[in-house]
């Protein structure tokens, strides 16, 4: 039985790696050549604001910001993205519905960008998974 590999990075970190993750995957970025949109991703009780110009994440901000806009929210506790951001995430914590219908995640906002979008959204948030490391 194989090991499962866990995200020790700190979920900070791994946020702020997620420009660099997005940007030079060519495949993620063709896919959303078409998308521009301003979206909030909560870990936790840090919000983190993310703008993507046609497909690439062009500016990353921590939170809370007073009046920043944003279309839609996603959101949901450190555990639930740790647990969400393995390689081989377990049953139930391997997409972002699934996170909702356990009531892990929580989306709010206008959910038509999303939905437009949605493989590119959840590639994008699935990015941080190539962070994972070999358990000790």
């Amino acid at each position: 039985m194989s090991q499962r590999r866990e995200m020790e990075l700190p979920l900070a970190e791994a946020i702020q790696q997620m420009p660099t993750l997005v940007n030079a995957d060519t495949a993620l970025v063709r896919r959303g050549r078409f998308v521009s949109a301003e979206f909030m991703l909560g870990i936790g009780a840090t919000p983190y604001y993310i703008s993507i110009v046609n497909g690439q994440i062009a500016g990353l901000q921590g939170g809370p910001l007073l009046m920043r806009s944003w279309s839609f929210a996603i959101r949901g506790g450190e555990e639930a993205w740790r647990r969400y951001w393995q390689p081989l995430p377990p049953p139930h914590f391997h997409d972002i519905f699934a996170l909702t219908k356990r009531g892990e995640l929580q989306i709010d906002g206008d959910y038509r960008t999303l939905m437009t979008n949605l493989l590119y959204f959840k590639a994008l948030l699935a990015a941080p998974r190539r962070l994972a490391v070999e358990p000790t």
